[in-house]
Parts: structure tokens; sequence; C-alpha cells
């Protein structure tokens, strides 16, 4: 089948002969042209960056945010054409207004990461709309303030009165990641943007599965992964934007904040430490495959 729309690209709401939705597919192609975003699932709370291209020497440095607040233990980030990325910021903080209203306590990561795929997934059904050109890594805290959870499906006899077991404690730190397409899956670590397989290569390198990278240490290597992924556009300046949320005993007390000035000056010499060692390695071994020659 050919990959060229021939008209079924001319409406959302068709498909072509071998199942495909161009629409959805011209949106992930807006997505492969945006600034390089990240996050990190650490131990002890997650990290998001993002590399913001500087497009104009009058733009103002820290102003333009590219990462937002969605509830006070939630943060979110997107990549690719940012008024539709603020579009979904204001959604999701709809959503996360809504749960508390309804249900009195913090939306769970999990939910918000339904609700904002499925709001996504909904632009990709009607010829009135288009798909949304961005996407987006939700990172949050869910808390671990209730001591007491309803029993696990399977937990039989062991549940307490109520459905509740003792001694189980809830939340912890989540990472998802919301695509063009409406679909999302939960993270160790995402990446999204022009740089995405470079970063995720990285990223793999860390072992994040094993959950034993603290939060400070998250930082330093999202700054480096981030300038990594930057070296195929080293001839554009950019800014590095950084957040976090942690857990209540940690050092954001379970809010999602701005990661600290002096933090994120560290993070950054760290990272150009590292790259400057990896060119000192290569020119090595560039130098020593020349004397064997």
């Amino acid at each position: 089948m050919t990959s060229i729309g021939t008209g079924y690209d001319l409406t959302n709401s068709t498909f072509s002969p071998d199942g495909r939705n161009f629409q959805v597919e011209y949106a992930s192609k807006a997505v492969e042209n945006g600034s390089t975003a990240i996050g990190i699932r650490c131990k002890d709370g997650v990290v998001l960056a993002v590399e913001k291209i500087v497009t104009s020497k009058l733009l103002k440095p820290g102003a333009n945010k590219r990462i937002a607040s969605i509830d006070r233990n939630f943060g979110m980030i997107s990549s690719g054409l940012i008024p539709d990325g603020r579009h979904l910021v204001s959604r999701a903080r709809d959503e996360a207004a809504s749960w508390r209203t309804n249900y009195k306590c913090p939306i769970p990561s999990s939910s918000l990461a339904f609700r904002v795929g499925s709001y996504v997934q909904a632009y990709t059904l009607y010829s009135s709309v288009r798909p949304f050109g961005v996407t987006t890594i939700l990172a949050g805290w869910d808390s671990e303030a209730e001591s007491r959870v309803d029993g696990q499906v399977g937990s039989g006899p062991k549940a307490g009165s109520g459905g509740e077991t003792k001694s189980t404690k809830a939340g912890g730190p989540g990472l998802y990641m919301v695509e063009p397409s409406g679909l999302y899956w939960g993270y160790y670590g995402a990446a999204t943007g022009k740089g995405r397989q470079t970063a995720k290569a990285e990223l793999e390198k860390l072992d994040l599965s094993s959950g034993t990278l603290s939060l400070e240490q998250g930082v330093k290597e999202a700054a480096r992964v981030i300038y990594v992924a930057h070296e195929d556009s080293k001839d554009k300046e950019f800014e590095l934007e950084m957040s976090w949320v942690s857990s209540v005993d940690g050092p954001t007390k379970g809010r999602h904040e701005e990661v600290p000035k002096d933090v994120l000056e560290e993070a950054e010499k760290f990272a150009k430490r590292a790259m400057e060692g990896e060119d000192d390695e290569d020119t090595a071994t560039g130098g020593g495959e020349n004397m064997e020659e």
C-alpha cells in the first residue's frame, strides 16, 4: 500500500485501505519537529526537563514557560505545537479540579492520564476537528499519607473490615506520556520531540526500572540527557527548563515545583562536564586509531 495519503488524508474520520489515519500520523510528525522533552521516574520523585530553543535574541530568559503545574502534586510538559500544548494544560487543570470537587482529594496520576488521553483521542474521531499536534508527559506524586487502602483483588480473607488491609501504603511517583492518537503508557523514563531517539538511548542506560536512582541524581541525569540530545542541533542556542515533584518527606514536600536555580546550575555544570568527558574519550580513541595505522 502507498505511504502517501492520496485522498485519505483530507478528513480526520477516514481510514486508508491499509487501516491508517494519516491525520494522526501528520500530528506525530509535528511532534518530531518539536523541542526534546523528557521525564524520569526516580525512587523518591519525578523530574521533567525540556530543551527550549532560543529563536530570537529578544526573548526574555526564564519567560515563556513550557512546564506547567496541573495540581499541587502534578506537572505537565509537551512537545510539538505549543498552543495545542497550552490547551491541553487548561483541560488537564479542569479535570484535576473536577476530581477535587467530586472526591475531595488530588486526582491520581493514572486517572489524570486516562482523562487527558480520552480527551485527545476524541479529536481523532470527527471530520470537524484535527488531532492535537503534541505529545504530553505527565508527572506527579500520589500521596502516601493514607496508611489504610482498599484490599487488593484476590487478597481474600486477608482483607479487613470494609475491604481494607492494614499496614499497606498506596501512592508514589507516576510518569505517563500521552501521544497524539490518545494512546498513553506509564513509563520509568519518557522522551519525545526531535531528539527522542538519542534521549531514549541515554535513559535506557540508567536502569530506571531498578528503582535506585534518587531525585537529586535524576535532576543531573535529566540535564545530561537533554544536552546529549541537543548535540544534533548544537548550532542553536537553548535554555534548559526543569521541574520536579518529590514525596512528602522530600525537597518539594509532595508539590510540583521548578527546580531551584542553584540546583539547576549545578545540574548543567554536571551535564557539561559529562559532555566534555565524552569528547575527550572520542579524541583519545581517534588518536589511538591513527597511531595504529
